[in-house]
């Protein structure tokens, strides 16, 4: 019989559980961290009101220097002149962490029920936990950790809901940006939160200086940095070129931007197999047009694969492809994150 489900909530679902009846612990993992960090603060406003005694009923706990009886220590004392007290415990990299700390970890957590006034939230970067397939086949480690946690999945927002928050937040800053304008920010300054943030109030502040209340694009272009964000057919690009030290950088882009490992690996797999597509159908004869018609494409991207094609050969698609297949077995069969597509990197 397979395994019941797991809950898994969303940033929303944590939200308007603070605001009504909020559980004892929440995990907090996925790719965006921005938005942990302000589910964190939205949690201090509300367990922690009262500016004079936040002090005494807020606790963080980092990883760097993280002890099991360290958060026993923070559980045990009473909340001051407030119902609870909230605890933060950030930075843990559960893949990493030996089968004993983890005992001990959970040790504690089974005691959280006996300290019912804490609020407990622990924080995790994206690349600190192993999912599984989630929600139906979610990994043992997020398995046994759901048992004390609730988790709480923090997704990347789309293009379109992206663009509406830099919308709201230059709104917020008191400047009217159109809903075009949002999107090309995406473009010029990356989909990073807190790169965007930064550049929103950057860009804000030089046009009400200058008695402004709109950006223009040659506002963004002067005042604002660009972003150099490497997508898929780049990482493709530089592997089958043999380019290795690009190719290492691209893969610190995706980790500082705490891409999932599996997610940057099929999305390169997926180049690698519509190259070898595009290849097979080149070599039957097929001209650009009908080939881009066979492969749902447009012409340009078909065109730019061919160009990769040409660069390289055939032989170097086949290893890159049969070491994709390797990182993923490795993927699945432990968890080795990025350490995975950095023996991919070099054995291509």
């Amino acid at each position: 019989m397979a395994a019941p489900t797991i809950p898994i909530l969303q940033e929303t679902d944590f939200r308007r559980e603070l605001k009504d009846a909020p559980r004892p612990a929440y995990l907090f993992f996925g790719e965006e961290d921005y938005l942990k960090a302000y589910a964190v603060r939205l949690a201090r406003d509300v367990i922690c009101p009262d500016p004079t005694f936040a002090a005494f009923n807020e606790m963080r706990l980092d990883a760097l220097d993280f002890e099991p009886q360290k958060l026993m220590d923070a559980l045990m004392p009473l909340p001051m002149m407030a119902d609870r007290k909230l605890i933060v415990l950030s930075g843990l990299n559960f893949t990493a962490m030996k089968k004993n700390d983890l005992d001990e970890l959970c040790a504690v957590l089974e005691t959280l029920n006996d300290y019912d006034y804490n609020l407990l939230l622990v924080v995790v970067q994206s690349d600190g936990l192993e999912t599984g397939y989630l929600p139906k086949s979610p990994s043992p480690l997020l398995r046994r950790l759901s048992e004390y946690l609730t988790p709480v999945k923090f997704d990347r927002p789309g293009d379109r809901k992206l663009a509406e928050w830099v919308g709201k937040h230059f709104a917020h800053n008191g400047v009217a940006a159109s809903p075009a304008f949002c999107a090309g920010m995406l473009d010029f300054c990356g989909h990073s939160m807190y790169a965007l943030a930064n550049e929103v109030d950057k860009l804000s502040f030089y046009l009400l200086s200058n008695g402004k209340t709109a950006p223009t694009e040659a506002d963004m272009r002067l005042v604002c940095t660009p972003a150099v964000e490497y997508d898929a057919f780049a990482f493709a690009n530089a592997l089958m070129d043999a380019k290795r030290d690009l190719a290492l950088a691209i893969l610190a882009d995706y980790r500082a931007r705490r891409m999932e490992p599996i997610t940057v690996l099929s999305n390169i797999l997926r180049v690698f197999c519509d190259m070898e597509q595009i290849y097979a159908l080149q070599k039957s004869g097929l001209p650009v047009p009908s080939i881009a018609a066979a492969m749902k494409m447009n012409e340009y991207p078909v065109k730019l694969y061919l160009r990769s094609l040409n660069n390289s050969s055939p032989e170097r698609l086949r290893r890159a492809i049969q070491a994709c297949t390797a990182a993923d077995t490795a993927l699945k069969l432990s968890p080795q994150g990025y350490a995975a597509l950095e023996v991919l990197v070099c054995s291509v």
